[in-house]
């Protein structure tokens, strides 16, 4: 029986895989934050773990000032190295570290392929490369993956959860003229990419996960409205989520947009592959 520790299980994405892992017989733990204050206790529980899963992070959605960009930035780094140097000390290490990283490494220019890309200059692309380098420090010691998340949706929680009452209220709409990119991905696919990964050991470096026909935020309120059934008709100026967020708002503006080539040219299949199919799923009157 295999065994994962996961460092921020408690989060959304973390708690569907943590049950999900479980479920297929995986003995799976979470990383305390005890256990990432002492070096030598989270050694000791690689020593007994065959797979890590790197999930750390305050939530991007959320006012940039500057003491909450140090939080964005020690959550993720910090947390990176601590897990990279336990692993570099264990005598018997780990198999896999599946480390994350996020769409928004990239610029909004273009569709981006792993292999045909332009990173962003912002705060959040600079996060994410140093994110990833940090990743990548275990590579000598331990087969790392780092999967750049889409917006991950999903049922009661995380990115879906904040949209939907002002759809439900009738209040719904794009942002701004809702011509930014908008890269998905469905929870029951992210489940399925990690186990992909994990299982598939020729599999190593950075895949995008996200759905293959990204939308834009026009395609994704067109999709909830339709769902729903309520009209789409109060689109949310950019100064207002301006006020809101601070620079927090290029989030939600300045959508960057990918396609997960690796994972298909490595035989992964996608369940839900357009924002309408998934959409649907997640909140038709027949789920």
């Amino acid at each position: 029986m295999k065994t994962i520790a996961i460092a921020g299980a408690s989060g959304f994405v973390g708690t569907h895989l943590k049950d999900f892992f479980t479920q297929l017989g995986y003995t799976v733990s979470k990383i305390s934050r005890e256990e990432l204050a002492n070096t030598e206790l989270l050694t000791q529980k690689f020593e007994k773990t065959d797979i890590v899963i790197n999930l750390s992070g305050a939530n991007i959605i959320h006012r940039w000032s500057d003491e909450y960009k140090k939080e964005l930035y020690h959550s993720r780094i910090d947390t990176t190295q601590k897990i990279v140097t336990a692993i570099k000390n264990a005598t018997n290490k780990p198999q896999v570290l599946v480390s994350t990283s996020a769409v928004g490494i990239y610029s909004n220019q273009k569709i981006n392929s792993e292999e045909e890309y332009e990173y962003g200059k912002n705060f959040l692309a600079k996060l994410c490369k140093t994110w990833e380098s940090e990743a990548l420090k275990a590579k000598d010691d331990t087969r790392v993956v780092i999967f750049r998340f889409g917006i991950v949706l999903g049922k009661n929680g995380g990115a879906l959860q904040s949209m939907l009452l002002p759809f439900k209220l009738g209040l719904g709409g794009t942002i701004g003229n809702g011509n930014q990119y908008f890269s998905f991905v469905h929870i029951e696919d992210l489940k399925n990419a990690f186990n992909f990964v994990i299982e598939n050991e020729k599999l190593s470096g950075a895949f995008n996960l996200g759905a293959p026909q990204p939308t834009t935020n026009k395609g994704l309120t067109k999709a909830l409205g339709k769902t729903l059934n309520r009209p789409t008709l109060f689109p949310v100026p950019h100064f207002v989520l301006k006020l809101m967020y601070g620079e927090g708002a290029t989030v939600l503006t300045d959508g960057q947009s990918m396609i997960p080539q690796r994972l298909e040219e490595n035989g992964f299949k996608f369940q839900f592959k357009t924002i309408e199919e998934t959409i649907e799923n997640l909140l038709g009157e027949k789920n």
